[in-house]
Formats: structure tokens, sequence, C-alpha cells
């Protein structure tokens, strides 16, 4: 074996000389060449990983890639010690091929190697381990291509974190470098069957490396889960590395409130979904307000929030107050859906000092039948000149109240989408809102309701003979104010698959009419 190792080498570089040319000339190599160069360094694994000294570092990623694909597990592990990029996008690889369990386990035990060592071996660059599924998804793809397109990925600042490091040079440089630590980037999806087996092996290294070893998720989904379990994860992640986190569980107010120490700690959130919280039954007096303080509390930390996504949430009727006067940062997006709400909530919303610089408002499924239409106006009128999309879907919002918001649309300068299906509104109202939109030029998708003359019985049932008439005479009057033809209807959900009908030009059915 010791005599084939100069042979071997020889052919490396022969084979290494030619794809250069490639390389050089900025095109790609031919595949069958790599492959060759390739296959011929896997074919012994331990002349693969002695090659590995040695090596040019463009080969590296189709070398990796092949020894991942076919499961050579000590290769993985001897590469990931002598990885010579700054970042190593495992998780777009592992989309790509489904991993083997000890071949994942191969790539955390290099890493897990490297950090045990006083003295990193001297090609190794490797700062960020990239386990995210869905960044850098054409990465082994680009990489059988030029030179520049590999090395141009792996730069560290493709999937950098909040953090940044200094940039250190010379001998007094090299013991801050053996002990800088290693970032791994990963999006969590927490919920029945978390963790699994691989979860469990990086959560395993990152307990027993703390410190040198850090586990940063931009992207944070919390689903059915225990809170016990939850907490012990939370505990290993760099929550200030967290940007986007959902909460779409059917917790209990009690629950969110043992959750919301973790929310306060990921300063630079910048987008938030919380869905599905509901009241406490029979809780002692004193409790809820005592859990919605200290849930609001929290809010003050996040001064990066942009977008807050509250989804059937039960106790926000009477407390959005609580919730908008924490909130240090102007939103751009607000959406606030199935949720009970009351006037003076609105009120509030209205008067709340960012709302003048929101882009996105949705108050889908929020009834507001019984208010006044003066908050919503006041609300719709201060976001004018930001307001981009608007969605006042299933609002319960009648003719009156409708026509009363008429003036304030209008001055929606910036509105590109507005939605408001599933009121019941007429024909003559829908044609007083064309008019009332003529100026708005950026205005480019807005979906109606079908007019209640275009319904049959009040079950809802929409006569789609009516419903074409009256679409026919909106594009008439689309055509005179000189705007765009296209229109959209939309019916109410149909009572038995819950989907709608839409019509733009022709009539868009559910099932249950194509059945028919």
């Amino acid at each position: 074996m010791v005599l084939m190792w100069p042979m071997l080498l020889e052919q490396i570089c022969l084979q290494y000389s030619l794809l250069s040319r490639f390389f050089r000339v900025g095109i790609r190599a031919p595949p069958k060449l790599l492959e060759l160069a390739v296959q011929s360094l896997l074919r012994d694994e331990a002349l693969a990983i002695a090659a590995l000294e040695e090596l040019p570092a463009e080969l590296f990623p189709p070398l990796f890639s092949a020894a991942f694909a076919g499961m050579h597990g000590q290769a993985v592990k001897a590469m990931v010690q002598a990885w010579p990029f700054p970042c190593l996008l495992l998780g777009a690889l592992m989309k790509e091929h489904k991993p083997h369990l000890e071949t994942f386990q191969a790539a955390i035990d290099g890493l897990d190697v490297l950090l045990a060592q006083e003295v990193r071996p001297r090609r190794w660059k490797l700062q960020v381990l990239d386990l995210r599924r869905n960044a850098h998804q054409d990465f082994w793809t680009v990489c059988s291509g030029t030179r520049a397109g590999v090395c141009s990925l792996l730069e560290p600042e493709v999937a950098r974190p909040v953090r940044k490091r200094r940039r250190v040079e010379g001998a007094r440089a090299w013991s801050k470098q053996t002990s800088a630590p290693v970032e791994v980037l990963i999006d969590l999806c927490l919920k029945e069957g978390t963790p699994d087996a691989s979860l469990s092996y990086l959560l395993k290294k990152v307990k027993q490396r703390r410190g040198s070893l850090r586990l940063c998720c931009q992207k944070l989904r919390v689903f059915s889960m225990p809170m016990q379990n939850i907490r012990k994860i939370l505990k290993l992640v760099q929550l200030d590395s967290v940007q986007d986190l959902e909460v779409n569980c059917t917790w209990k107010l009690a629950t969110l409130g043992r959750f919301a120490p973790h929310l306060g700690q990921m300063v630079n959130l910048r987008r938030l979904l919380l869905s599905h919280i509901h009241m406490t039954p029979h809780a002692a007096p004193g409790m809820e307000e005592r859990c919605v303080s200290q849930l609001a509390c929290q809010f003050s930390s996040l001064q990066h929030l942009q977008e807050l996504y509250l989804d059937s949430i039960s106790f926000l009727e009477g407390r959005l107050h609580q919730v908008l006067r924490c909130l240090k940062n102007p939103l751009e997006t607000l959406s606030i859906t199935k949720c009970l709400i009351s006037e003076a909530d609105l009120m509030h919303l209205s008067q709340w000092p960012s709302i003048s610089q929101l882009k996105d408002l949705s108050l889908s499924g929020v009834n507001l039948t019984s208010i006044s239409s003066k908050p919503l106006w006041v609300l719709i009128e201060k976001a004018s000149a930001t307001l981009q999309d608007l969605d006042l879907d299933e609002c319960g919002i009648m003719d009156s109240q409708f026509s009363a918001l008429l003036p304030a649309l209008s001055h929606c300068s910036q509105l590109t989408t507005f939605s408001f299906c599933g009121n019941p509104i007429s024909m003559a109202v829908l044609e007083s809102l064309l008019r009332h939109t003529v100026g708005l030029s950026k205005l480019s998708l807005v979906l109606y309701p079908a007019p209640l003359e275009s319904y049959e019985d009040v079950h809802g049932t929409v006569h789609l003979g009516r419903l074409a008439h009256l679409h026919a005479r909106l594009k008439q009057v689309l055509q005179e104010l000189g705007l765009p033809s296209m229109v959209w209807f939309s019916g109410d959900p149909c009572p038995h698959c819950g989907d709608r009908t839409f019509y733009n030009p022709e009539p868009i059915l559910c099932p249950c009419y194509m059945a028919t």
C-alpha cells in the first residue's frame, strides 16, 4: 500500500491538472473526468484519507458529496476535519441524498474530534456547519462548475448568524482561532417524535462541547410537544440567533406563560406567529392577567420584530393595547386573524403610533359586524401612505360600514392587493368601490365577495347565471373607468367541502359543483 501511494498521488495531480484548465477558463469540467478523479480516491478509503493533506481545495466539495452519498463514513469524518473552507453546507446535501444515520454521525464526529484538539490541522478553516436543508440548494450542483463559483458559496457570510467575528492575524491570533467556537446552523421543528436519532446525536454533542459548539437556529417551529422537552432543547440553542418563530400549538395561556421567558431571549426575532392559544378554564383570579402581562413584557425585548401574526388567540379581547404598547419597533406586517377583539381594541390599534408605517394588515376572520366603522376608517387612513396589502376577509362587514371605509381606501396610494371575500356586500357598493379606487395605480389584485344579488338562497348557494351577469357588469364599469379588466369574484365557502367558487372570467368551481 505504501508503494501505491506515490502512483496514486501522481494520478490525482494529473487529473486535477486537467480539471484546473477548465476552472481557469471559467467553464464546467466534463462530468466524467470529475467522476473519475473522485472515484479513484474513494476506491480505497484509507488512501483517500491519506490524500487529503495534498488534495486541491476545489476537489473537496465533489469528493465530500460522493463520500456522503456513498456512505463512506471514515472519509466523511476525515474530510470534515480537513475542510478547507469556512462553511460546510451539509443540510443541502442531506436533502439531495437521504442521509444514513451513521454517515451523519461521522460528520458530527469529525467536528467533535477537531474541537477536542488543542492545535487544529493546518488547513482547517471551518467556522459554520450549515444543516439547513432549504439553504443553498444548488451548491452541490454548482460545485462541479467553475472554481470561483465554489469558493464564493463557501464564504462564511453566506450563512452568518447575527454575531460577527473579528479577523485575526499572526502568531498571537492562532491561540484565539483554536478556541473560537464553531456554529451549527439548523432549522428546528419541535413536534411529537422530536428529536429523531440524528437531532438527538447532534444535541448530545452540543451539550458535551458547550461553549465550543454553538447551535444557532434561524427558523424555529413549535408544534405539539411536551413543554419540558421543548425547554430541554431550547437550553442548548443560542436563542439570540432565532429570527423566525412559529408557535402553532393548542396551548393554554398558562403554558404560553411558561414559554414566554424563552421568547424574551430571542432578541433578534424578525417574524413571530402565535396560533391557537386558549384561555385557561377555571383559572385562579388574576392568573390570566399575570400571564398576559408576562407575555407582553417579553415583546419589549423584540426590538427587531417586523412581522407579527396572531391567529386564533382567545385572550386578545380587551387586551390588545397591552401587546401594542410593548412593541418598541414599528412593524411592517400585522396579522390578527380569527380572534375576538373589541371596539376599544380597534381604537387602540388605530391610535398606535407605528400604524403609519404598516405595509401589510390582515384582520381576516375578525367579526366587525357590531363594531363602528370609525376605528377601522381611522386605522386605514393613518396607514394609507404605506399600506400595500389589506385583508378583510370574513369580517362580516355590511354595506353601510364598507361605504364609510371607501374614502380612506381611496387614499391608499401604495396598495397592491386587497381582499374582502366573505362579506355581505351589494353590487351597488362594489361599483362604488371601483370608482373610489380608480386612482390607485399600483392596485393589481382585488378579491371581491360575490354580490348579495348573486345568491339564490340564505344558505349561500351561488347562482352562476346571476354571478356571470354581475361579473360582466363590473367588467363594463372597469372598462368605462379605464382600469384593467380582470375582476375576481369569490362566493362563500361551500357548506360541503369548504372550497370557494371563484369567477375570473369563467367560474372556478368547487368539486361539489363539478359533481353535479
